[in-house]
């Protein structure tokens, strides 16, 4: 059984550990090339999300299982500002910061599944999954 992995997200070198552990995960499992890739670019966003409007907070990574799919599970939380309206943070384009507002609505593409919970004043949670 594989244990659950918790990294902090306090600095640009903590997205780097993310995506060092998405990767890691993603090849024990057997995902292919592409699957990595998409897997590892959405953690990645969303880590740097994680810093630049929650704050900072946490990465969980964990192996999920369901019948006989295997997938991988990553979870970003912070205790920042939150997100006022979430429909509006998915659409493309948007961006309450410099980018091109392009990361949620961009992670949520390369997933299987994609959840987001966001209270304004109490931060935010995304949780991803990719399936094998």
């Amino acid at each position: 059984m594989t244990t659950d992995t918790v990294l902090q997200i306090r600095n640009s070198s903590d997205i780097v550990r993310v995506r060092q552990e998405a990767r890691s995960r993603a090849v024990a499992l057997g995902f292919t090339l592409v699957e990595q890739t998409k897997f590892i670019t959405a953690a990645s966003e969303l880590a740097r999300n994680t810093l630049e409007y929650g704050g900072g907070g946490t990465a969980t990574f964990e192996t999920v299982h369901s019948g006989f799919r295997s997938g991988l599970r990553a979870t970003f939380e912070d205790r920042g500002p939150g997100i006022a309206d979430i429909q509006l943070a998915l659409q493309d384009g948007y961006t309450t910061g410099k980018g091109l507002g392009l990361g949620l609505g961009g992670a949520r593409r390369l997933v299987n599944d994609f959840e987001i919970d966001s209270r304004p004043g109490e931060g935010t949670r995304v949780s991803i999954v990719r399936w094998k």
